[in-house]
């Protein structure tokens, strides 16, 4: 019965947001901000239990980790973007799983030019986040999760403030070495905007599905992803996919490969195709820490490095 109940709350809250049309949007960076092993995989990860940085696409892990432990990400965008984000999650008994997240998003240094091309000096454009996550059991092998952000975007001298949820849930299926995972994410609005205009947030939902090989060293992540985009027809948000894999050779060292393809659907007409979409990495799961690089491609010459590391906290 009480399974029967999650599965009424989750067709109730998530099925509106399914039929949603996702307009043009404010803070994009929201959709890029993900870890090393989660780029590496594709994005693929909503579905993928024990690792702290995958609470940005699903709160519901949290009760998965077997530690605690404080993890942070940097991104080394196109140009002079550089983007990362940090997090640390903390257990607390008879209560659940707790994290606080925070990420930045740096565009780098611009002239100020007049309308003749005279420049009068330089400015800056800068976005940030910072998230509570609260998640727990509702029994041993389900688990669910919610996250409440304060977004903050400047632009020289203009800044828009918003506030946003991300909620999600987590099935696991042992027997099966199996995960489902389905999250909403940046549900909210602005509290101030640039010049009055009020915009939407980049809605997010994505489904996805992680499982483990048996006889095979092998991790697969497939999930839906963007299942709010505006998109010609009902089938086509199933474009919106991702896929990865990751290959465990020993018990330290993991090599992964991953495709999304959305990037490469909404790469522009000029540009070279042939790895938009596609991105490889590799981890190393040490004793004391977890060590993750990837390298994605939304281009010929659009590539994107991140690190990741995660240091585990005794006690």
């Amino acid at each position: 019965m009480k399974f029967k109940r999650i599965i009424l709350v989750f067709a109730i809250v998530f099925t509106p947001v399914f039929v949603y049309a996702q307009e043009a949007t404010i803070f994009p960076f929201l959709r890029g901000m993900m870890s090393a092993r989660m780029a590496g995989l594709g994005g693929s990860t909503v579905a993928m239990p024990n690792d702290p940085h995958n609470v940005v696409l699903n709160p519901a892990v949290l009760p998965t980790l077997e530690q605690r432990r404080v993890a942070g990400t940097f991104i080394k965008h196109v140009l002079d973007i550089n983007a990362g984000y940090a997090t640390y999650n903390q257990e607390l008994e008879d209560l659940g799983t707790f994290a606080v997240t925070a990420s930045f998003t740096s565009y780098g240094s611009f002239d100020r030019a007049d309308q003749l091309g005279t420049v009068s000096g330089t400015f800056g454009a800068s976005d940030v986040v910072f998230g509570v996550s609260f998640a727990r059991e509702l029994d041993t092998l389900i688990t669910y999760g919610v996250t409440a952000k304060v977004l903050h975007s400047s632009l020289d001298d203009m800044a828009s403030t918003a506030l946003a949820l991300d909620a999600g849930l987590l099935f696991r299926f042992p027997a099966q070495r199996t995960n489902l995972g389905v999250s909403i994410l940046n549900v909210g609005g602005q509290l101030s905007t640039y010049d009055g205009t009020h915009d939407v947030l980049p809605l997010d939902m994505r489904l996805g599905v992680n499982h483990r090989l048996r006889g095979l060293p092998l991790l697969v992540n497939l999930s839906l992803n963007h299942l709010t985009d505006d998109v010609a027809s009902f089938f086509d948000r199933f474009l919106n996919f991702s896929i990865g894999g990751e290959l465990y050779l020993g018990k330290v060292v993991q090599v992964r490969v991953g495709y999304d393809n959305s990037t490469r659907n909404t790469s522009g007409v000029n540009v070279a195709t042939q790895l938009t979409g596609l991105s490889a990495g590799i981890g190393l799961d040490l004793p004391a820490l977890d060590f993750d690089y990837a390298l994605s491609s939304l281009g010929a010459s659009a590539l994107l490095h991140r690190v990741s590391v995660a240091v585990r906290i005794d006690g």
